[in-house]
């Protein structure tokens, strides 16, 4: 899991995927096709993600009625696994992030078993506390550990999507535990970083608490959440 996420396999997989040439589907297209993915890194879901997705939704919809573009984060928070749908390990897609370049905090998950094989924590570039970074240097600079996280925000950004930066931030780090759960890794942050911060939490509230056992009617949400989807990121999007 943790071995192979080196400094230079993030590079490439970033060069592999952020082109956005391996596809082109609308928002809910890809929702669709996650209809055929069940995250084996989350014990709380054994049903198709897309469920995940309406539940993450609708719970944001539920307790802030008024914010649509927060909705719309949870709806699309995930979709950037479409790439084990084509072929990507779920080991390189799903479960939680952290900051390569640098020794990992101790509240990486695993931190002590899975990472003593990887070859960046015997580079004295990289296995040291700040690593190939500057202090408080922003989140913007640090190379995430790859997955669905930073797949999903920079389709985003590639297709020139209207959502706010917070949302943005919320897509972008849902999965950087370490961070916003356990309050590791400020000492790489910046003053935006830590403001967006209480935006991640808010929507983590719902990313992990909304995996109820009663599974929500797609087919009549499908309408309201297409009009949201109209309203910030439209059309065909490249993946």
């Amino acid at each position: 899991m943790h071995t192979h996420q080196t400094v230079d396999f993030v590079r490439r997989k970033m060069e592999q995927w952020c082109k956005l040439d391996h596809a082109q589907m609308t928002m809910l297209e890809c929702l669709e096709e996650l209809n055929n993915l069940v995250d084996e890194s989350d014990p709380d879901v054994d049903v198709p993600n897309i469920y995940h997705a309406f539940q993450t939704a609708e719970s944001i919809r539920e307790k802030h009625p008024d914010n649509d573009w927060l909705q719309l984060t949870g709806l699309i928070h995930d979709a950037g696994k479409i790439m084990a749908i084509w072929g990507e390990p779920q080991w390189c897609v799903v479960g939680d992030t952290f900051p390569t370049g640098c020794l990992p905090a101790e509240s990486v998950v695993f931190r002590h078993s899975t990472f003593q094989d990887n070859p960046d924590m015997k580079d004295p570039k990289f296995n040291t506390k700040l690593g190939m970074y500057e202090e408080n240097c922003g989140l913007d600079k640090v190379l995430m550990s790859w997955g669905h996280d930073e797949y999903m925000y920079r389709v985003l950004k590639g297709n020139n999507a209207k959502l706010p930066e917070e949302a943005l931030y919320a897509i972008r780090f849902h999965s950087f535990y370490p961070w916003h759960g356990s309050g590791d890794y400020d000492y790489l942050c910046n003053n935006k970083d830590r403001e967006m911060l209480a935006w991640v939490k808010e929507f983590n509230k719902f990313d992990l608490y909304s995996k109820a056992d009663d599974l929500p009617d797609i087919d009549a949400l499908k309408p309201y959440y297409q009009g949201l989807i109209d309203k910030y990121i439209p059309g065909k999007l490249r993946w």
